[in-house]
């Protein structure tokens, strides 16, 4: 279950990179929530709390 919310988070975070089409008006703002949830969940898995 981890692995598969981990993957999913990295796929978030590309999605949400302002190289896309798609989101080339929303400037670094997902893309810095998005890394932030990233980092705090594999901090979390790291220690063992997750």
């Amino acid at each position: 279950m981890n692995t598969i919310l981990l993957i999913i988070l990295v796929l978030l975070l590309l999605g949400a990179f302002p190289s896309w089409p798609h989101s080339r008006n929303w400037g670094y703002a997902p893309t810095g929530l998005i890394g932030t949830v990233l980092l705090i969940f594999l901090i979390l898995m790291l220690m063992g709390r997750i």
